[in-house]
């Protein structure tokens, strides 16, 4: 049962990815004939090719390596300055950019010569490669606050899951009391299991973060109205300094640091919660800061998933984790121990995750990525401006084409991360916590 529901998983997740990739290319390819280019191939995958199917003047198809996807749309690149496009040149370096300029027309045929991409005007050019990411983000946002509406996310509330018999400084990391502990300010003021606690000093708490802030900033006597058996019933309570988890601005513990504060003493209980739009999207926000957090710190990250793949290094859970990696966490959700909505919810959560970081991955602007295309027609737009403003000659299209051997020399490193992920993904894979 446990291999059928980890491959039920990881087929899931390949649905899943290949529905994400699909939708990405859905977007370039509905813009660029929206704008007149035209676009001989719509693929969703690598490699070769199971099924295609003519429609119009596109071939839409599924290739046989759910690894990624294209379109192929007609003079993404201009001629040369001399107004050829066959490759001519025995230089290895100008030979990566005349092939290119090259494939760019080899399906050239009469009366596509107003539909080529480089002939649009940069800010539709702009349009056509932002739209791919963009899909994928508008999926993303969609599955987050789907799921953070309707089914919710594991939540503290001021409920009382268990009272702490004595008072222990949370960085000596034990539960167990010693003799000389002195007993919990919850204990002494008879705080019980099931209590709701409704207000803190009189003031009305609805929150686990509204109530543990007051308590973090009382230490000495203070009330606490708690519901108990349908009433309300005030206990006194004489709150003592400890050293607690620091929280950073936005509320989120520290690991491994502790700072002196109030202390009461007992645990809340945790339960899954819908959250508002408004609740929704401020989520939404921080997981999409964090994912910028990410892309930007990747590089930092190769030391330890050397160490993880190669020695005996920990594969640590913020470890940047790849398509395979991903499927083998879908796989493990699938046989986690809880309600199938639970599940259900984790699964779309995880690609909602997925979406987001091909949207952030493909904003990069380097070629070959869509941010690349961007960045080049963005700086055409601003030649152009610039010489209109200065009654200078048009410098014409910017000849994306010529970085092509830096192209290259980007997908090689991007080739060799994913390797390395790959590796890490395979022999010390990132697990569920």
């Amino acid at each position: 049962m446990t291999i059928l529901l980890t491959v039920l998983g990881i087929l899931l997740f390949a649905v899943g990815l290949l529905i994400s990739i699909a939708w990405h290319e859905l977007g370039h390819l509905s813009t660029a004939k929206l704008f007149g280019i035209r676009v001989p191939q719509y693929m969703v995958g690598f490699g070769p090719t199971i099924w295609s199917r003519n429609k119009g003047e596109t071939e839409y198809g599924i290739k046989a390596i759910p690894m990624g996807g294209y379109i192929r749309m007609i003079g993404m690149f201009p001629p040369g300055e001399d107004g050829r496009i066959e490759a001519r040149s025995t230089s290895p370096w100008r030979g990566m950019i005349e092939d290119a300029r090259t494939a760019a027309f080899e399906e050239l045929k009469p009366g596509d010569e107003n539909r080529l991409f480089y002939t649009r005007k940069p800010w539709k050019r702009v349009i056509v490669m932002f739209a791919g990411p963009f899909m994928n983000l508008v999926l993303a946002v969609a599955i987050f606050l789907g799921v953070a509406m309707t089914f919710g996310f594991s939540t503290q509330t001021t409920e009382v899951a268990g009272v702490q018999k004595c008072v222990i400084s949370q960085s000596e990391n034990r539960d167990t009391c010693a003799k000389g502990d002195p007993v919990s300010p919850a204990q002494a003021a008879g705080l019980q299991k099931g209590d709701k606690i409704v207000a803190f000093n009189g003031q009305p708490v609805a929150d686990w973060t509204t109530l543990s802030n007051h308590i973090r900033e009382t230490i000495g006597p203070a009330t606490i109205t708690v519901e108990r058996d349908g009433t309300q019933q005030v206990l006194h309570a004489t709150l003592a300094k400890n050293m607690v988890a620091e929280k950073n601005a936005d509320g989120e513990v520290v690991p491994d640091k502790y700072v002196p504060a109030g202390y009461l003493g007992f645990a809340a209980k945790t339960e899954i919660l819908p959250l508002s739009f408004t609740d929704s999207v401020d989520r939404m926000g921080d997981m999409i800061q964090n994912g910028v957090e990410s892309i930007v710190a990747l590089p930092s990250k190769i030391p330890d998933l050397w160490n993880a793949a190669f020695s005996d290094g920990e594969r640590k859970n913020d470890s940047p984790v790849g398509v395979v990696g991903a499927a083998r966490i879908s796989g493990e959700v699938m046989n986690l121990d809880a309600p199938a909505q639970n599940l259900f919810a984790m699964f779309m959560m995880l690609l909602a995750g997925f979406n987001l970081s091909l949207f952030l991955f493909n904003m990069l602007p380097l070629l070959p990525l869509d941010g690349g295309h961007i960045a080049g027609a963005l700086w055409e737009s601003l030649r152009r401006t610039v010489a209109k403003v200065f009654r200078r000659p048009d410098p014409g299209p910017f000849d994306v084409a010529k970085l092509m051997p830096v192209a290259y020399v980007v997908a090689g490193i991007f080739i060799c991360f994913t390797l390395l992920v790959l590796v890490a993904d395979i022999v010390n894979p990132v697990k569920i916590s």
